[in-house]
């Protein structure tokens, strides 16, 4: 098992683990998040700013995409004074699949004013000087004074102070969905009970919310529901490379109507939990394989069934169903500043990541010194030039979820043919330094197809 298969290990006793990686599960039903949906059509921070209408283009015919996930993104512990939502398109028509270009990703970034921490500069501070020095229970009351809320401090925003607990670290297991998960809203992720042995196929729903966390009316992001917390974003690179669309002169293409995209795909909203890991068990050879060991004479028996089977196989494949297989029916797998899990090793894209990947750590978020880092595969962002970093990947249940009586749409489709998608985002989530305007940057979507699966 390559290292970073899993993000946990198994105790002795233990047939289940939790690892670090939140997975999205679709759901027929709106749950507490309204934001984040499969399929449907694309929503906005500001419904009278919509992207530039080239972003809705897929770059290989030129046409309109459809839309297969929109994810509210806000990650108030990496950046407090941002919203964000994420966003995968992909062009349906079948001439399209498999050119790069016909799958994009796109960011949306909107500043919020937070509120002035207290004590700040401009609000007015009167000091009394004491006429005589203070006797020491007035100096004992005085130091058992209540500390100021570093937490309001810190994240005092109105926007965000409902999302983001006291704690510093809103990602920490003591915080009360403070990282930001659009399929959870007001529920506290770690207060759900353990899953039981033997149901791995679809996690529970949530624990009912605390009294607190009801007081909360806001809707928190996907990314809330992330326990760890990450590193802090790279510096800023010198120079960019391109002009952010908000600040390009001149006309901008108007972002296409409702009439020029094809048929969308079906909504559905999403449910999150972290995954759960049942104890690996002994691989079996599927019933329908048959292998000659007539000739075999060591003894060995099962051992050399298993590596003669796998010999044949895909390695990497074999890994990524196998993972997936604990929970079949995840959608989206998220880890910000975590680890992708590859497809294949062999198409150029798990050339690239593998070598990397291979040597990282089971927990992604500690940090290793000397050889290339994950970010250094990925190509930088186009326009701040900070390097870029994993934020999630959709997998295959997604394509059996939004293809599921969508025959007969016309357009030549004979179907989605994608193993994963990737997003990396920018690091530093550059956007519009003003406050209040939406700002959007395409970002990498790593596509892995399935032919690269032997």
């Amino acid at each position: 098992m390559d290292p970073y298969d899993s993000d946990s290990s198994f105790d002795d006793e233990g047939d289940f683990t939790e690892t670090g990686v939140l997975l999205g599960y679709a759901a027929d039903e709106i749950l507490e998040d309204t934001i984040s949906h499969l399929g449907g059509t694309p929503t906005w921070l500001d419904d009278a700013t919509p992207p530039p209408g080239e972003f809705a283009k897929c770059k290989v015919c030129n046409s309109p995409m459809l839309l297969l996930l929109e994810l509210h993104g806000d990650l108030p512990d990496d950046f407090p004074d941002n919203e964000r939502r994420l966003y995968i398109f992909a062009c349906p028509r079948k001439p399209c699949n498999r050119k790069p270009g016909s799958i994009r990703a796109l960011r949306a970034t909107r500043k919020v004013k937070s509120e002035q921490p207290r004590g700040a500069k401009g609000q007015e501070e009167v000091e009394e000087i004491p006429t005589e020095a203070p006797s020491k229970e007035e100096e004992k009351t005085k130091n058992e004074a209540p500390k100021p809320d570093l937490g309001a401090s810190l994240f005092g925003s109105s926007s965000l102070i409902g999302s983001v607990s006291a704690n510093a670290n809103p990602f920490s297991s003591g915080g009360a969905g403070a990282s930001s998960n659009p399929f959870s809203s007001n529920s506290n992720p770690f207060a759900a009970p353990a899953p039981s042995p033997g149901l791995v196929a679809k996690p529970s729903t949530p624990a009912s919310t605390t009294a607190a966390a009801a007081a909360n009316t806001l809707s928190d992001s996907f990314a809330d529901k992330v326990r760890v917390s990450s590193p802090p974003p790279p510096p800023a690179a010198s120079s960019k490379t391109i002009t952010p669309p908000e600040e390009t002169s001149g006309p901008v293409t108007p972002w296409p109507a409702d009439s020029d995209f094809p048929a969308p795909y079906p909504r559905f909203y999403l449910d999150a939990e972290y995954e759960t890991l049942s104890r690996p068990s002994t691989p079996t050879i599927p019933d329908n394989v048959t292998i000659d060991n007539s000739e075999d004479t060591g003894g060995s028996g099962g051992a050399d069934l298993k590596d003669a089977f796998e010999s044949e196989l895909d390695k990497a494949f074999m890994r990524f169903s196998t993972r997936l297989g604990h929970n079949p029916e995840q959608i989206l797998r998220y880890q910000f500043r975590g680890n992708p899990l590859l497809y294949s090793h062999t198409d150029a894209i798990g050339k690239r990541l593998h070598e990397v990947l291979a040597h990282k750590p089971a927990n992604a978020h500690i940090a290793t010194t000397g050889g290339p880092s994950l970010s250094s595969r990925i190509p930088r962002c186009e326009y701040c030039g900070s390097e870029r970093v994993f934020e999630f990947q959709l997998v295959p249940h997604a394509i059996s979820v939004l293809e599921d009586g969508r025959e007969g749409v016309g357009l030549g489709d004979a179907g989605m043919e994608w193993g994963t998608i990737m997003l990396a985002v920018c690091g530093r989530d550059c956007g519009p330094k003003e406050v209040g305007v939406v700002g959007y940057r395409e970002e990498w979507a790593g596509v892995q197809w399935e032919e690269a699966a032997k």
